[in-house]
């Protein structure tokens, strides 16, 4: 991820979700599974209030606008911003998802004013960001948000060998550099956000699903394919 319009996105907009889908076979569940994962893991998070209350969401890196269903289902009263560097991604997110207001990230300032999201979500696109920008977004995102807003991290945990794979073999993560729970943890600290705490998430594949229940008494041990930093303004 870049902070010009990215023609690498562009060129995988259209197959994204068939080469997602092809990257994550050996779990047994499509996309979609992750996309609500990661969207229910916040809203447990975050508290049944807000599931019925008026407020701002940042979907920063929204892509081709994976994770609205599900914020939406979740959040019927928020309103939805998505941010994405890839014009031909956000062409597809508006034609799929009109209610949502999506804008392109096309220079080194998030197109939002100071303390105007409640919470914010960046779903495994840290890993696209130049390591050397990604103190400066999440200031950014840190910016953005209300006093008491919370942003949640989502990433790729490069200790998992089987996620090491997906991502090297993934196309459109070819340009993908993993970042470990401590610099994702660092960037937030960095950034002036507090309470932070960190879980490792999404265990078992479809074929040991039985074993998922046991998942929230995992979130400590570094054995998720993923994990998530949330923090505090």
């Amino acid at each position: 991820m870049t902070t010009t319009p990215d023609p690498h996105f562009d060129h995988y907009a259209h197959v994204y979700r068939d080469l997602h889908r092809d990257s994550v076979r050996a779990s047994g569940e499509p996309p979609d599974y992750f996309a609500a994962y990661k969207i229910a893991y916040m809203a447990a998070s975050l508290g049944s209030d807000f599931a019925a209350k008026a407020f701002t969401l940042l979907d920063f890196g929204c892509g081709v606008g994976g994770s609205m269903p599900h914020l939406r289902e979740r959040f019927p009263q928020a309103d939805i911003h998505g941010l994405d560097v890839s014009g031909e991604s956000l062409e597809l997110a508006r034609k799929a998802h009109p209610d949502v207001s999506f804008a392109l990230l096309d220079e080194g300032r998030l197109p939002l004013e100071d303390h105007s999201i409640d919470v914010a979500m960046a779903a495994c696109v840290y890993h696209h960001i130049a390591p050397d920008e990604r103190a400066r977004w999440t200031r950014e995102l840190q910016r953005v948000l209300r006093p008491g807003g919370h942003l949640f991290l989502f990433e790729h945990n490069p200790l998992n060998p089987l996620t090491r794979k997906v991502v090297r073999d993934c196309p459109f993560d070819d340009d993908a550099i993993l970042l470990p729970r401590s610099e994702s943890r660092a960037l937030f600290s960095g950034a002036g956000l507090h309470a932070i705490d960190v879980d490792y998430i999404v265990f078992f594949p479809k074929a040991l699903a039985w074993l998922r229940p046991m998942e929230r008494h995992l979130a400590k041990l570094p054995l998720g394919a993923q994990y998530v930093v949330h923090g505090r303004a």
